[in-house]
C-alpha cells in the first residue's frame, strides 16, 4: 500500500512499471467515481437515465485524463474526499437529506391529507343524498296528516287542502354535480401542489448540489494553494520529519515545552478551537434534525387522523331516525254551544292522528372511494436517520478530515513540507530563545 500511494503522489513516474501502475490506480478511480456519479445524478437528483449515463462518461474520462496528467490536480482530488467530512461536505448531505425528505415523506403527507378530505366528501355526499331522501319522508308524513285532517273534520268545518310538495329532489342532481366538481378541483389543486413542490425542491437541490460540488473542488484547492504559498498556514503539528529535526539538532525539549500549543496529527488531542468548532457544528447540525424530526411528526401526525377518520367514518355509517306525530284537537267554543242544546261533544271531536316514521340518515356507504391511508415508510426514516448519524459524525470529526489534508497535502510535495518544518522549528527555537 505504501508503494502504491509513493506512485499516486509522485509527480513523475519513474518508469513504465510506474507509469502502467498509474494509470491503472487513476482508471480504478475514475471508474468507480462515473459509477457513483451516475447513481447520484440518476437516484438522487432525478436526472433522466441517458443524461446521467452520458455526464458520468464524460466525467470519468475528463477525470481520468486529469488525474494522470496533472499531478497537483490529483492532489486536490484526493483531498476532496476528507473534505466531505466538513462543512461543505455536510451540506451535501443536508442536500441529499431534503431531496428524500421532499420525494418521499411530503407525497405521503398530501395523500394521507387527500384520504380525510374524501372521507369527508364521502360523508357530505351520502348524508346529503341521505337529507334529501328524507324529503320522500316528510312529503309522505305531511300527505298522510293532511289526509287524516280532512276525513275526521265535518264538512261544514273542512279546512282547504293542506298537502306539502317537496321539490328539493329535483335539484339532487345538481347537488350532486357540484360536490363532484368541488371535490375534483381540491384534488387537482392538491396534486398542483404537490408537483409544484416536488419540481421546487428538485431544482433547488440540482442547482444546490452543483454548487456544493464545485465547491468542494474550491475548498481543495483553496487549502492546496494556502499550503503551498504560506509556511505558517495549519502549521502547529508535531511530525515525524519535526521530531527528526529536533533530533538531529539535539533540541527535542522544544517539542516537550511546546507540548500544550502543538499536537500530533496522528493523536485524539484537540485544541480549543477546534472543540468549539466542533461543538458549533453539532449544534448546527441538532437543529436542522429539528426541522427534519418536525416534518416526519406531520407525516406520523397525517397518518394518524387519515387512518382514524377512515376507521371511525365505517363505525358511523347509519343514524336510524325516528319521527313522531302525535295530534289530537277538539273545537272550542261549539261544544259549549252543543252542550246548551243537549248534544253529545263527542260527535265533533277530530280523531287521533298517532303515527311513527322511521328513516336511516347514511353518512358512508361501500360506494365511497377511499384511498387507504399510507403509513410512514421506514426504509426512509432509516435512511435519514443514517444521513444524520454520517452528519454528526463528521461534526465531530472535522479537525481529524483537516489534519488528513495536510498530510496529503505533505505527502504529495514533500519539499514543500520540509520548508513548512523548518519554519516551526525555527519558530520554536526563537521562541524558546526568547524566553
Amino acid at each position: 500500500m505504501a508503494e502504491l500511494w509513493g506512485i499516486y503522489s509522485k509527480p513523475v513516474p519513474a518508469d513504465s512499471r510506474e507509469l502502467w501502475t498509474l494509470f491503472l490506480q487513476c482508471s480504478c478511480i475514475t471508474a468507480v467515481i462515473g459509477g457513483l456519479f451516475y447513481n447520484w445524478m440518476f437516484a438522487s437528483l432525478e436526472y433522466s437515465w441517458h443524461l446521467s449515463v452520458a455526464m458520468a462518461i464524460s466525467l470519468s474520462l475528463l477525470l481520468l485524463l486529469t488525474l494522470f496528467l496533472v499531478h497537483p490536480a490529483r492532489c486536490v482530488f484526493t483531498m476532496i474526499m476528507p473534505t466531505l467530512g466538513t462543512k461543505q461536505g455536510r451540506k451535501l448531505l443536508f442536500s441529499t437529506c431534503i431531496m428524500i425528505a421532499v420525494v418521499n415523506i411530503t407525497p405521503n403527507i398530501i395523500s394521507n391529507m387527500k384520504t380525510i378530505l374524501q372521507v369527508i366528501q364521502c360523508i357530505c355526499k351520502n348524508s346529503s343524498d341521505s337529507l334529501l331522501n328524507s324529503t320522500t319522508l316528510l312529503q309522505k308524513v305531511s300527505w298522510e296528516f293532511a289526509d287524516a285532517v280532512q276525513e275526521a273534520t265535518h264538512p261544514i268545518y273542512k279546512p282547504m287542502n293542506g298537502h306539502v310538495r317537496f321539490s328539493l329532489l329535483q335539484n339532487s342532481p345538481l347537488i350532486y354535480q357540484k360536490m363532484h366538481l368541488a371535490g375534483e378541483k381540491i384534488s387537482r389543486e392538491f396534486l398542483s401542489v404537490e408537483v409544484l413542490v416536488k419540481d421546487s425542491v428538485r431544482a433547488a437541490n440540482r442547482l444546490a448540489a452543483g454548487f456544493l460540488m464545485l465547491y468542494l473542488c474550491f475548498e481543495s484547492t483553496w487549502y492546496l494553494k494556502n499550503y503551498l504559498t504560506n509556511v505558517r498556514f495549519d502549521n502547529f503539528y508535531i511530525t515525524k520529519k519535526l521530531e527528526r529535526l529536533a533530533m538531529d539538532r539535539r533540541a527535542a525539549h522544544l517539542l516537550v515545552g511546546s507540548s500544550k500549543k502543538l499536537i500530533r496529527p496522528t493523536g485524539l488531542k484537540l485544541t480549543r478551537e477546534e472543540v468549539v468548532l466542533c461543538l458549533v457544528q453539532a449544534m448546527l447540525v441538532t437543529m436542522a434534525l429539528m426541522l427534519m424530526l418536525v416534518l416526519v411528526a406531520m407525516d406520523h401526525f397525517a397518518f394518524s387522523v387519515a387512518d382514524t377518520a377512515v376507521r371511525k367514518a365505517a363505525q358511523f355509517s347509519v343514524v336510524p331516525v325516528t319521527l313522531s306525530i302525535k295530534y289530537k284537537a277538539e273545537m272550542g267554543i261549539v261544544p259549549f254551544l252543543y252542550k246548551l242544546f243537549w248534544r253529545p261533544p263527542e260527535a265533533l271531536l277530530l280523531r287521533d292522528f298517532n303515527k311513527t316514521y322511521h328513516h336511516q340518515l347514511i353518512f358512508s356507504s361501500a360506494q365511497c372511494r377511499i384511498s387507504p391511508p399510507g403509513p410512514p415508510s421506514p426504509s426512509v426514516l432509516l435512511v435519514v436517520g443514517l444521513l444524520f448519524c454520517v452528519l454528526y459524525g463528521s461534526a465531530l470529526l472535522e479537525p481529524f478530515a483537516r489534519r488528513l489534508c495536510r498530510g496529503i497535502a505533505a505527502s504529495f510535495f514533500p519539499g514543500r513540507e520540509d520548508q513548512r518544518v523548518l519554519h516551526l522549528y525555527g519558530k520554536l527555537a526563537r521562541r524558546q530563545g526568547g524566553e
